[in-house]
């Protein structure tokens, strides 16, 4: 068995895999300065979505059909999602309330497009839905390391799984996208 050709089919995951986390650590790093004020998050944002760049919309999960009930199963995939998102509130202000909330929209969007959208593609044509599962839950996890504290690593490994089997069940990305935003943007 020639190994070097086994390998190739995981080369794109392992580069959007390399990419979204080198993105995600960069951002984390990044916004410990105090006079930053959520830029690196913006712009990690925008970078996680660069990621996707020269993907399909409709194979990363964005397409027009039943639209309303996608938008509401996120809503309810968002719910959801509150509930680890205890495990590291401050009782303070939800994140909606201010000047921040683009900045939080828009690292949950990157994250959704890179991990459940182009990484969660390259290890389905590498492997198929067991390894994208698993795979984007694992690395959307790692990605998380140096920005949240070890105990939300657990829910945030939890939500990887449940919005990974959502893209994997549906074929959407719409869904876990709102869920992701809205869990974010209630923080």
């Amino acid at each position: 068995m020639n190994t070097r050709r086994s390998l190739r089919p995981w080369l794109p995951a392992f580069v959007i895999a390399t990419a979204a986390l080198g993105v995600e650590w960069g951002r984390a790093l990044s916004d410990r300065n105090p006079s930053s004020f959520g830029m690196p998050v913006l712009i990690g944002g925008v970078l996680l979505c660069l990621v996707a760049a020269g993907s399909n919309a409709g194979a990363l999960g964005f397409h027009r059909r039943e639209l309303v009930p996608r938008l509401l199963s996120g809503a309810a995939l968002g719910a959801i999602l509150l509930l680890p998102t205890a495990a590291r509130s401050a009782g303070g202000p939800p994140i909606w309330a201010s000047p921040e909330a683009p900045i939080a929209f828009m690292i949950a969007f990157g994250e959704e497009v890179a991990f459940r959208g182009a990484l969660f593609n390259a290890l389905s044509a590498a492997g198929g839905a067991v390894p994208a599962i698993v795979g984007s839950s694992l690395v959307f996890t790692a990605a998380h390391v140096l920005s949240h504290p070890p105990a939300f690593l657990v829910p945030v490994a939890a939500t990887g799984l449940l919005l990974g089997t959502w893209r994997w069940m549906f074929n959407d990305l719409v869904a876990p996208v709102v869920g992701h935003c809205i869990a974010d943007l209630c923080l």
